[in-house]
């Protein structure tokens, strides 16, 4: 694994491909977050997946941004030994868990985790290994 990804919080270690970013908490990082995610799977011939991916990486690093303050990792894993499988992981150092809520129609956010909890196979939180916490999304890579 990279000193990078060694770097963002609540990476977990992994055999496989990784690639992980910390971007600083301004307005700037949801765009620059998207960009090096579709880079990335382009790389690893997964074009396929970028349009979703980009999607719930936006939508976990723009609520790293309302609630959170400091540095916002990245990361996306292809686990060894686990085919099929590209877990995204999205750190910052605020240790609540995020909630998952039902927007009303008119609402203008609050649709995030709903997003994420239905576009990907699994999905959850952890709290990182010092601070703050890690949120990961699964999704199915195609044959």
């Amino acid at each position: 694994m990279s000193s990078l990804a060694r770097d963002v919080i609540g990476v977990i270690d992994s055999d496989g491909d990784c690639a992980a970013w910390t971007f600083p908490a301004e307005a700037g990082a949801v765009r620059a977050a998207r960009a090096a995610v579709r880079g990335r799977l382009r790389e690893w011939g997964l074009d396929s997946l970028a349009d979703i991916t980009a999607l719930l990486v936006s939508e976990l690093v723009t609520n790293s941004l309302r609630h959170a303050t400091g540095p916002i990792g990245v990361c996306l894993v292809r686990p060894a030994g686990l085919d099929g499988v590209l877990r995204v992981e999205v750190s910052d150092p605020l240790p609540d868990p995020p909630r998952e809520r039902v927007a009303d129609l008119d609402d203008e956010s609050g649709r995030g985790l709903q997003l994420v909890a239905h576009s990907s196979r699994r999905w959850g939180t952890r709290p990182g290994r010092n601070t703050g916490k890690t949120v990961w999304f699964e999704l199915a890579v195609p044959d």
